[in-house]
């Protein structure tokens, strides 16, 4: 039996035209000045197990760490939905019972006539999901409305095994590590305060990514994804 650890990548493939096409578009993208009538977001999803407590939990004193009994209850699950403008610095969290297209529609159109409402468009990073699409609008809106935010939208998908180009994954890995890991909560308004409470705060205290890798760089680090051309 090999005991050996094994490292998980999202490993990308070799020789993909649509990968690299898809590539370029969001590194071009995060090589654009800041325009605040026209900002660049990423977007990215995780589910979340909701574990309800079988036991109150015993603070912790001077001479005991906290004390949660072994056993807990399983409360179904959630889904965050995670939101970032990397030039400025913003992210958000929010959580949901579930994650259809009609949830993805809702959440985006909460942004567009909230944050976003005085912006004539903007850029939207995520995954290419079947629940990424134009259509989810029409689902979830009256035509009308759903037009008017489809035309606001100018939409940048990452490519198949290319999530490390979405910041908005590494908020939510950020976002796991701080303020989920380790803890059991039980139902989704909890969740939901809770994550809103590290937005803020990491809203508050750190600055906007700067993205390094341009297209250059792909085309120099990155030989192995680009198709050979034939002569």
């Amino acid at each position: 039996m090999n005991n050996r650890k094994i490292q998980y990548w999202v490993i990308p493939p070799k020789h993909d035209a649509e990968f690299v096409a898809n590539m370029e578009d969001v590194i071009e993208v995060y090589e654009r000045p800041y325009n605040p009538n026209h900002p660049f977001l990423c977007m990215d999803e995780q589910p979340v197990q909701l574990i309800k407590e079988t036991r109150l939990p015993i603070p912790a004193t001077i001479n005991h760490a906290k004390r949660v009994d072994y056993e807990y209850e399983r409360n179904g699950t959630a889904s965050i939905f995670m939101f970032t403008e990397p030039l400025s610095g913003w992210r958000e969290a929010t959580a949901r019972p579930r994650r259809t297209k009609t949830d993805w529609a809702i959440e985006v159109a909460r942004l567009l006539e909230g944050r976003y409402a005085e912006c004539e468009k903007i850029t939207l990073g995520c995954d290419n999901l079947n629940t990424h699409t134009k259509g989810a609008f029409y689902e979830a809106f009256p035509p009308e409305r759903a037009r008017a935010l489809v035309r606001r939208i100018e939409f940048c998908y990452t490519p198949k095994h290319g999530s490390w180009l979405n910041i908005a994954e590494n908020e939510l890995s950020s976002m796991t590590r701080q303020c989920l890991a380790n803890r059991r909560i039980g139902d989704i308004e909890t969740l939901q305060k809770e994550i809103a409470a590290w937005s803020s705060d990491v809203n508050n205290t750190q600055r906007g990514v700067e993205w390094q890798m341009k297209i250059s760089d792909a085309r120099c680090k990155l030989k192995s994804v680009y198709p050979k051309i034939k002569s």
